[in-house]
């Protein structure tokens, strides 16, 4: 890689070289190969946006989010060197405000991007990544336009919520909720408030008021929360996903809250929770992005399992000077 100066180290005249100012140091200009990729589509421009830097070895923590800042996406990943010896690679996933220790559309896309660049052996179905959760497993549907599964980390219970606070955190009648009572649930340390809805309509009016969101975390839960609100339909459930908390308004798509969502709708006979189920997750259509998670669903209720897959479509390819 060449290594351009950010001043000069001499002058052959006032009107040739720039003067470096007192305080500016001479550094070298390094250059990172990124892609972009849209996660749980199969449609270029929907789904959820997804920046991957593959060779991000050499990049400190400091770094990786001042450039997640700068794609300014709901996650951009930093492909490092695992820990682990059964796992291919580390995935590094950062939102423009913090480093996560799991997400579901991070995982698959940049499982897409080591499968395209030969990391993964060629037929090969199944692999682990490391992601500061732990391990995660990646399946593979093969095709002309592979599908990815994850497997879903463990999913912890949190605090049920009362439907009038749940109503006044998203800005509807509590009339609009299901009977189902609204619930925090987490996997991989990323916990979301499951509120289920009447209709569709209703998931499309809602609206997070951040200052009950605020006094919703110091009463039930006072880490960064996400709020997951849905609809059941004849397909699985029509959903959108708040994350405030991570400096994400809206996200498109939400695998690592699939799975969570699956054991909520299954456990309140929402969603078949037979073995060998499977339904989908709509996503991200309020927002012009629409997504489809497809679940799978092992064991009675997911006890042995619940996979949360989709597709990858690859749209740029680019470099960052930094």
């Amino acid at each position: 890689m060449p290594v351009v100066l950010s001043c000069a180290v001499m002058e052959a005249s006032e009107s040739t070289w720039p003067r470096c100012h007192p305080n500016q140091q001479m550094r070298a200009i390094r250059s990172f190969r990124y892609e972009v990729l849209d996660v749980f589509t199969k449609v270029p421009l929907e789904g959820n946006p997804l920046a991957v830097f593959p060779d991000a070895a050499e990049l400190d923590t400091a770094t990786m989010q001042k450039i997640a800042r700068e794609m300014n996406l709901s996650e951009t990943v930093f492909i490092v060197p695992s820990r682990r010896p059964d796992c291919l690679a580390r995935f590094r996933i950062f939102t423009p405000g913090s480093e996560l220790d799991f997400a579901g559309h991070p995982t698959l896309g940049t499982s897409y991007v080591l499968l395209k660049q030969g990391t993964v052996a060629a037929g090969r179905s199944q692999f682990c990544v490391e992601e500061n959760a732990g391990p995660i497993s990646v399946k593979v549907d093969p095709g002309e336009a592979p599908m990815l599964w994850l497997t879903m980390p463990a999913i912890e219970d949190g605090p049920t919520v009362g439907h009038r606070e749940a109503a006044a955190l998203i800005q509807i009648s509590p009339e609009d909720l299901l009977d189902a009572t609204p619930q925090i649930l987490g996997a991989g340390n990323n916990p979301a408030l499951f509120i289920g809805l009447k209709s569709k309509e209703a998931v499309d009016r809602a609206v997070v008021n951040t200052g009950e969101q605020a006094v919703l975390r110091k009463r039930h839960h006072p880490a960064p929360l996400c709020a997951f609100v849905f609809a059941p339909t004849a397909e699985g459930a029509y959903s959108r996903m708040f994350a405030p908390d991570y400096g994400i308004a809206e996200d498109p798509a939400t695998g690592s809250s699939t799975g969570p969502l699956a054991l909520y709708m299954m456990r309140h006979r929402l969603a078949p929770s037979e073995p060998g189920s499977r339904f989908l997750s709509e996503q991200g259509t309020k927002m012009g992005r629409r997504s489809l998670l497809h679940i799978r669903i092992h064991g009675r209720e997911g006890r042995e399992g619940i996979e949360v897959g989709g597709f990858v479509t690859p749209v740029i390819e680019g470099q960052i000077r930094i």
